[in-house]
């Protein structure tokens, strides 16, 4: 029933590129640490950079759990399912790194997502995936839903905030710095944007 890829082309980058929503997975190194799952979407936050590279906007949220796992052990599950058409999932199995604002990279990794003004959603990092295994499996059991529309709630409530606003926003929220388990998360005062 499953299949494992060389990389990500083909009818597998076509199918991870239609879907409106994917999930993260991460966990810290600690056997009691919590284990973090995380639906993602906005259309045009998410890109296929090459064969084995994908890669994801980080918008302004209630924490930093995928950041501080991150940034703790690099471990990340992303997975893909069809709610319409033939089933599928997909999941990527590899190492992801938040790459912040002020880090030299972050211009050119913004560059491949063009369809999406990063400024109205408070921007915290791009996190870049190198897949380690990517495999597909049948996903009959996953039920037909269909897409409407992406919500416009977080482009609304973060459009009006400043690099400023946005760092005392995050400085007030309990698990931004650091994580549930006490982690390292999003470094504050948040770094100016390199764009």
């Amino acid at each position: 029933m499953g299949k494992t890829h060389e990389g990500i082309d083909g009818r597998l980058r076509s199918f991870i590129e239609a879907q409106p929503v994917f999930f993260t997975a991460t966990a810290p190194l600690s056997a009691d640490g919590t284990v973090n799952l995380s639906p993602k979407g906005l259309k045009g936050s998410f890109a296929v950079l090459d064969e084995h590279t994908v890669a994801y906007l980080d918008f302004a949220g209630s924490n930093a759990e995928t950041i501080a796992h991150l940034r703790e052990n690099g471990r990340i599950t992303l997975m893909w399912c069809a709610f319409q058409g033939p089933p599928n999932i997909v999941r990527v199995h590899g190492r992801g790194e938040p790459v912040f604002r002020d880090d030299a990279r972050f211009a050119e990794l913004l560059a491949h997502f063009p369809d999406i003004d990063p400024t109205q959603h408070g921007l915290r990092a791009v996190i870049v995936v190198t897949a380690e295994l990517v495999r597909d499996t049948c996903g009959y059991a996953v039920p037909y839903m269909a897409y409407e529309a992406d919500r416009d709630l977080h482009g609304r409530r973060f459009a009006r905030e400043d690099d400023a606003s946005l760092s005392a926003y995050f400085t007030k929220k309990e698990h931004i710095a650091t994580s549930l388990d006490g982690l390292p998360g999003l470094p504050l005062p948040l770094p100016p944007s390199t764009v």
